[in-house]
């Protein structure tokens, strides 16, 4: 895995370089956001580490416009900012994940591996996923909704792709997290409901019939009707 970490501070770019490099990755390091929004831009990375708090250009800002360039690459957002305003900022502006400091770098570890392991994925049953208008091309890593192209991250591709295999199936927040985040824990966080909120802006808000739907006091289920 070839991974671009962007952090101002160079004990903590270090600590997190050396321990990457321990577990076989290659690292490169960008120190301001400046830099770090070009080598993201010019290079082709597997995950991409970015520190929110940047001289020149801030971590959001640089999100920002490595979507704009490539909506796949997996971002996984630090930051010493954990309210869940910060949280939804990052995730709107395209962070697949979100690690708040001070972090154990284990947690950091899981996390990128969870990212790098989603993005690497292929199914062997088949390639394209669908349910009423709605087709998730898992080769392509395309959405379409009908003839309209649906641009997603690469944590909402990896939420809407479970939940299409699942579709007709009530699926719980448990279930999500250990599926989709990898994890087998409460992360104490309603990250999960964001995610859902924010697939249904992009699949359901504009379109008919809504797919998307919450049991209440169970989970979601994906269905046509």
């Amino acid at each position: 895995m070839k991974i671009l970490l962007v952090e101002d501070e160079p004990k903590v770019a270090q600590f997190i370089k050396k321990g990457l490099e321990e577990q076989s990755y290659e690292v490169e390091v960008a120190y301001d956001g400046f830099l770090g929004r070009r080598m993201a831009l010019d290079r082709p990375y597997d995950l991409i580490v970015l520190d929110v708090n940047l001289p020149q250009v801030n971590g959001y800002e640089v999100c920002r416009a490595i979507r704009q360039h490539d909506a796949k690459v997996p971002v996984l957002m630090l930051t010493a900012f954990g309210t869940m305003d910060d949280k939804v900022m990052g995730f709107d502006v395209g962070a697949d994940d979100y690690l708040v400091k001070p972090f154990e770098f284990r947690e950091l570890l899981v996390r990128a591996r969870a990212l790098y392991k989603r993005t690497q994925y292929t199914p062997r049953d088949t390639n394209v996923l669908r349910v009423a208008d709605l087709e998730l091309n898992l080769e392509e890593k395309t959405v379409r909704r009908g003839d309209t192209s649906i641009q997603l991250t690469a944590r909402e591709f990896a939420l809407l792709e479970y939940l299409l295999r699942n579709r007709n199936r009530v699926v719980s927040r448990i279930d999500i997290a250990e599926r989709v985040w990898d994890v087998s824990f409460d992360t104490g966080t309603n990250v999960i409901e964001v995610y859902v909120n924010f697939l249904r802006k992009k699949i359901d808000r504009d379109f008919s019939p809504k797919l998307i739907h919450t049991v209440v006091g169970m989970g979601y289920v994906l269905r046509a009707s």
